[in-house]
């Protein structure tokens, strides 16, 4: 007599096995092999171009910041003598106090500036804004070199315009390049033209990004424009405030070429900032170890600067 068996009883039966299965194991680790391959191939010559020309450079500094190197003949290890002599030049902290009273005064008055136009740019109730746009955008068009011939014209003793108009409303002519503290108000007001054009691309950009819904509603709470900017458009500006600080103080330290061709750190060497001190030092006066060493000190202070500002950053975001 046959035997009856219930589903429970049944051993379970094993499904069919597909012959791809095990052929995609293989498959899936060549692809993902494949897709790695061609991401290294494509990041190689980002890598590269970093490994010679900022890697490669810096090592050779480095090195170089230990030696006497006068950029001819052979090198002599020196120690930490560069280093010893650099902390006892009184032209270096010069040239380095100036350089931060710069930052100090041009960072502002940059961010300030460019965030004030920007939000004139952006306003729904302004008129011939894509002629203004470009108006505003052209110092970002202008080499740092041009920048400073153009300020040098405008600010000539002899033949600047703004002397002109002064004479022309019966003032007297201000002295520019021979007084130190213009000649770096005039650096000053050549740096923030320059720069404002790229942080108000920066800022325009994070405006139009702020949703219509928080001004609308702070609007019907009776909020008048300045209100709605300071209250909500300005706080959530933070990230790309701290990328237009942080940007620009790290390019007021290394400002050279507009200086150069605006006064050239003059008058005499007053307005030397730090960059015009390196370059006079090692390529002036073939000191290249010692211009090193400089430019090493410089290369810390960045990256404080920089560290600084990033943790001033997060501890607001908290």
């Amino acid at each position: 007599m046959p035997t009856l068996t219930s589903p429970t009883d049944a051993s379970p039966v094993a499904g069919p096995v597909r012959a791809g299965d095990g052929a995609r194991r293989p498959n899936a680790v060549r692809e993902r092999r494949r897709r790695g391959l061609v991401a290294a191939v494509f990041l190689l010559p980002a890598f590269v171009l970093f490994c010679l020309f900022f890697v490669g450079p810096a090592a050779l500094g480095v090195l170089y910041s230990f030696t006497d190197y006068r950029g001819y003949g052979d090198a002599e290890f020196v120690g930490i003598e560069n280093y010893s002599a650099l902390l006892a030049d009184s032209d270096f902290y010069t040239s380095l106090l100036r350089t931060f009273l710069y930052t100090a005064v041009a960072v502002p008055f940059g961010y300030f500036l460019s965030l004030f136009v920007s939000a004139l740019l952006v306003s729904r109730h302004a008129k011939g804004t894509t002629v203004a746009q470009v108006i505003f955008f052209f110092p970002w068009l202008v080499s740092p070199i041009v920048t400073g011939v153009i300020f040098r014209w405008l600010f000539g003793e002899n033949f600047g315009l703004v002397n002109y108009l002064l004479s022309s409303a019966g003032l007297n002519p201000l002295h520019w390049a021979a007084d130190p503290n213009l000649a770096l108000l005039v650096v000053i007001l050549a740096g923030s033209w320059g720069g404002t054009a790229f942080s108000m691309l920066l800022f325009m950009a994070a405006m139009r990004n702020v949703p219509s819904s928080y001004l609308e509603a702070a609007s019907l709470d009776g909020a008048g424009p300045v209100t709605r900017f300071v209250r909500i458009t300005w706080p959530l500006l933070r990230p790309t405030s701290f990328m237009v600080i942080l940007l620009g103080t790290i390019g007021a330290m290394k400002e050279f070429a507009m200086i150069q061709a605006l006064n050239g750190g003059g008058p005499g060497t007053s307005n030397v900032l730090i960059v015009q001190y390196i370059y006079k030092t090692g390529f002036e006066q073939s000191k290249i170890g010692y211009a090193s060493a400089a430019s090493m000190v410089l290369m810390v202070i960045l990256l404080a600067i920089a560290l600084i500002q990033k943790r001033f950053d997060r501890s607001d975001l908290e």
